[in-house]
């Protein structure tokens, strides 16, 4: 099992399947992981594995690393598309996050104004005043649900918390229109578990959550790096097509990436 760890606070440029040209910012331990899932697709490893660095950034330091990286855009880096906060787990852990994002516009505003502020999240903390403000600040508060179905969350996902769907939906209600809804699909078989959320159950009841939260764009992808877990398959853009059809037919926006 091979793990990608991101080792500096902003990184980057690299090319994203589903943003373009991204400047990272990781709000997460450098040389460790620390997230409150523990997906069995993370190309950061499994949470058991990470090194024992628990050490966040701290504001002064991300906001220099981020300006230092926007002053120079012109002679090192390029055009952007977008900064986006992702790195080595969840990033609205971190203590500060509402402040850093805070900071992360300003510094956006002045340095790089056609570049958008992204964040991938999975939507554990959406409940909370100060991440739910600074999500909708943010030009792309990218939302992760990967299955209507909490048993299915459980295998896949594996929250390190008491996670439920509902509750999920309940807390996009102020989202409606203004988040992009990012699911990974795939199949396999986890500690003994068979899992498919390409299924027609599994489907239907996705196609509910879509209807219910009304994400202003979706996200559809699939295994693209090694993953912690052995055994996992690959959906086909074929198969995704087939999934999305129905909701772009009513008006939703959808990108697939295989």
């Amino acid at each position: 099992m091979s793990t990608i760890l991101f080792n500096e606070i902003v990184f980057g440029p690299v090319k994203s399947r589903r943003l373009g040209v991204s400047l990272g910012v990781n709000l997460l331990p450098r040389f460790g992981k620390w997230c409150n899932f523990d997906c069995i697709y993370c190309e950061c490893g499994f949470n058991k594995d990470g090194k024992e660095d628990k050490k966040l950034p701290s504001v002064v330091e991300v906001s220099q690393s981020l300006a230092e990286k926007l002053i120079n855009l012109d002679k090192t880096i390029g055009r952007i598309d977008t900064i986006t906060f992702s790195g080595n787990g969840e990033p609205t852990m971190h203590p500060n996050f509402a402040e850093i994002i805070s900071i992360a516009l300003e510094l956006r505003d002045k340095y790089a104004k056609e570049a958008k502020v992204s964040v991938l999240t999975n939507g554990s903390r959406i409940g909370i005043k100060d991440v739910e403000d600074a999500l909708l600040r943010v030009d792309n508060a990218i939302i992760k649900i990967d299955s209507a179905f909490d048993s299915s969350v459980q295998i896949i996902d594996r929250p390190q918390f008491d996670y439920s769907i509902e509750k999920i939906i309940t807390n996009l209600l102020p989202f409606k229109g203004r988040f992009v809804l990012q699911t990974m699909f795939l199949r396999g078989r986890f500690d003994g578990e068979l899992f498919d959320n390409t299924t027609d159950r599994e489907v239907k009841a996705w196609y509910e959550v879509v209807k219910k939260t009304e994400p202003r764009e979706i996200m559809m992808y699939t295994i693209d790096r090694e993953t912690p877990a052995q055994g996992l398959e690959k959906v086909t853009i074929e198969q995704m097509n087939r999934i999305a059809a129905p909701l772009i037919d009513v008006g939703f926006s959808i990108t697939i990436s295989g």
